[in-house]
């Protein structure tokens, strides 16, 4: 048994963030922090486009911003907490430029400003075409900083512990079900602990892994999420997942390699099979519309041209340039034997990011007493039906801000509950083939690709929701009978975020943002949040 005041699940910039400030304001308390594989492989290190932030008051706006995140939220974001997140923004970005995350800069000093989908104005600052390694690099430093700050990888979550486990019957309708901390797969040991804490924080990441082709690396299964849900802590908004329109088109290779927006904001044209570009006919803003449009639009163009993808053109821009702010995407578009300055760069839409997640209000509570979540798993209501580009990792500072300076004070009336059980494990065996998993996991990637992506219809959601339930019925049978593995765990997490997107999808009856059905295609009077 592990015991410790403030667990973090997640070492991205969530956690780490919020960790960073809650050891700096309680030195004698401790804060342990556990990732399921190494401390950097987070969805935080493969963010390349910025920060979206205010900080030239002189050509940009607090208002431009709201507004430019309401307008890509397409009328589903709380207005309330974008307000929040863009006015708290500069603070948070420059607390972490203060532990030693670089930003480019112009040759007058200032930040080197950038322009990406759905901003009216230049403003996302950005560290080269790899902001997010970075922001990692330096929050990393800082921690290891912290003598109070246990940092332990190789440790799978597997069930957040609430009075279920004490024996008590815990439904949807208990009003007040409480985190006791959470049972994890140490993976060095092969063996199920229990840590125990006072407040606990869930910074899991996304779930693009549900799908066939997508940006987020192996490791963005869910897992937040899935355990929330079958805590039954409350879940909103997972229909919303938000497929980037660029991702460079290799067939073979999982997760796809990011072309970020900020190549479009720098001139970037979109172009089909003939070379002509199309996004004239989709959105008078062009390859800079939303990224629900464009994503739509490319989806379209491929299936006008049977094609399996369309092309980014960067001939025209200035080479120098390029290189200079995308020297990753130069290098590897370089080593497939794509050269930017002679060939234009294949790409088709891959899964991105999850708008929906845990539900949460202005100081990131869950529904669940005790537990907090924070990032891309997380609910907050900034970015409604559609994230306006480079508002997660802003989105997230802020709310890891916001969630330390409540939990400081919970922590001071918060006792651990010392009657936790161990893990069971009476009844299991060992898995006996390998292949039930990850057949599984290759059907649930299918059907959420083929029946739940950028178009949607009822006779595919409705077809996706009976394969998931075969899938959901065999992958529990096979988790009571077997014994606990880590991929058995992310297979069953990410039939349960499979499972939630459709649910919410089924729910929704229009076509709003991200998520559009055929069978509605207009938006309804009535503006909702599907909470499940």
């Amino acid at each position: 048994m592990h015991q410790t005041d403030f667990l973090v699940v997640g070492s991205g910039i969530a956690g780490l963030t919020y960790a960073l400030k809650v050891a700096e304001q309680c030195p004698d308390k401790k804060v342990t922090i556990i990732t399921k594989t190494r401390e950097d492989e987070t969805n935080t290190k493969y963010a390349q486009g910025g920060v979206a932030v205010v900080n030239d008051l002189e050509n940009d706006s607090f208002e431009k911003h709201i507004e430019d995140t309401l307008i890509a939220g397409d009328g589903l974001c709380n207005e309330k907490i974008v307000e929040i997140v863009v006015k708290e923004g500069p603070d948070r970005v420059n607390e972490l430029i203060a532990w030693g995350a670089n930003f480019d800069k112009a040759p007058d000093g200032d930040y080197a400003l950038g322009k990406e989908g759905g901003h009216s104005e230049f403003r996302v600052i950005h560290h080269k075409d790899v902001t997010g390694k970075e922001i990692e690099r330096a929050l990393l430093e800082a921690i290891r900083r912290k003598s109070n700050i246990e940092l332990i990888t190789h440790c799978f979550v597997v069930e957040i512990i609430t009075q279920h486990h004490l024996g008590y019957l815990v439904t949807k309708s208990t009003l007040d079900i409480e985190c006791f901390g959470i049972y994890v797969l140490n993976l060095k040991t092969n063996k199920i602990e229990k840590i125990l804490s006072r407040v606990t924080m869930l910074a899991t990441g996304g779930n693009g892994q549900v799908y066939r082709t997508t940006t987020n690396p192996v490791i963005a299964t869910g897992d937040g999420v899935a355990m929330v849900y079958r805590a039954k802590g409350r879940i909103e908004n997972m229909e919303f997942i938000q497929f980037h329109p660029t991702a460079l088109y290799q067939p073979n290779e999982s997760p796809s390699f990011l072309i970020t927006e900020a190549v479009r904001g720098d001139g970037g044209i979109l172009r089909n099979k003939n070379g002509e570009d199309f996004m004239h006919k989709y959105d008078p803003r062009l390859s800079l519309a939303p990224r629900d449009i464009v994503a739509r639009a490319i989806d379209s163009e491929m299936k006008i041209t049977g094609t399996e993808h369309v092309y980014l053109d960067c001939r025209h821009m200035d080479m120098e340039k390029f290189i200079h702010h995308f020297p990753n995407i130069y290098e590897k578009c370089k080593s497939l034997g794509i050269d930017v300055a002679k060939d234009m760069i294949p790409v088709a839409p891959a899964a991105h990011y999850s708008c929906g997640g845990i539900k949460t209000d202005e100081w990131g509570h869950t529904s669940i007493r005790n537990l907090y979540a924070c990032g891309e798993c997380a609910s907050t209501g900034l970015h409604g039906a559609n994230r306006l580009a480079s508002n997660s990792l802003l989105e997230a500072m802020v709310f890891a801000h916001r969630c330390y300076l409540d939990a400081v004070k919970v922590i001071e009336n918060t006792s651990f509950q010392e009657t936790v059980p161990d893990w069971n494990t009476l009844g299991t065996t060992a898995p006996k083939e390998m292949i039930l998993i990850t057949q599984s996991l290759k059907e649930l990637k299918q059907i959420m690709s083929d029946y739940v992506g950028i178009v949607r219809t009822n006779v595919r959601i409705e077809r996706a929701m009976r394969r998931l339930d075969i899938l959901h019925l065999e992958t529990e049978a096979l988790y009571r009978e077997t014994a606990v593995s880590p991929q058995l765990c992310e297979l069953r997490n990410l039939i349960t975020a499979g499972y939630l997107i459709v649910k919410s999808a089924a729910f929704r009856k229009e076509s709003r943002g991200l998520h559009y059905n055929t069978d509605y295609p207009y938006k309804c009077e009535l503006v909702q949040n599907i909470t499940l």
